[in-house]
């Protein structure tokens, strides 16, 4: 009696097939990487939220969806995006006071009331908070106390010359603009939303005194 053949199955291969290409391309993810810049905006944002001791590269990397890898890629350790953080407060504030403190020859009494309504505004919070906490940081750090310092200076010397230009003597122009920072800046460090009924005459009247001969 003749056996039948029987067909025994090839064997299943150990590895998987290759997927294809296109699929390939398609379910791997891309690594996310930040641009200095990027990471010199986030932490300018924790800065003015949580102050410096807020400011870590865990805190930063988990904010912005990264990781800590994508920091290092760009910066030698937190020291390094630290110096960077002043450098961009610092050209911020320089380019401002220059804008502000511009203007035409026979116009500084207005520009000095202009000074006066831009740092004494209430409306850039964002910008206050900022400036608040970069001298909070100052009073602890060297670094930052000189870039302060360096900022305060500017902005005393540039509003000088504009009392200078309407016609006070070098002595009353320095102590003049000493006064007018010390006004704005310490407002926005008060509360007195109910001290005057007519807040805007008040503070109109306080320009007027300031920039007075």
């Amino acid at each position: 009696m003749e056996k039948k053949a029987v067909k025994v199955p090839p064997a299943k291969s150990a590895t998987a097939p290759a997927p294809a290409p296109g699929r390939l391309r398609r379910s791997a993810k891309p690594r996310l990487q930040l641009a200095p810049e990027s990471w010199v905006d986030a932490a300018i944002d924790v800065l003015a939220s949580a102050g410096i001791a807020g400011l870590r590269v865990e805190v930063l990397a988990k904010r912005c969806g990264v990781t800590k890898g994508s920091f290092y890629w760009h910066f030698r350790d937190r020291q390094a995006l630290l110096d960077a953080v002043l450098e961009r407060w610092r050209e911020g504030r320089i380019r401002d006071i220059e804008k502000t403190t511009a203007g035409l020859p026979g116009a500084e009494i207005e520009q000095l009331h202009h000074v006066i309504e831009v740092y004494g505004a209430n409306r850039n919070r964002k910008g206050m908070a900022i400036e608040l906490a970069v001298r909070d940081w100052a009073r602890h750090d060297a670094q930052a106390a000189a870039v302060v310092e360096a900022v305060d200076l500017y902005r005393l010397e540039c509003t000088q010359r504009l009392f200078i230009a309407k016609g006070m003597s070098a002595a009353d122009a320095k102590s003049r603009s000493l006064l007018l920072y010390a006004c704005v800046f310490g407002l926005s460090l008060m509360h007195y939303d109910t001290f005057d009924s007519n807040l805007p005459e008040l503070k109109r009247r306080i320009a007027e005194r300031i920039v007075a001969n």
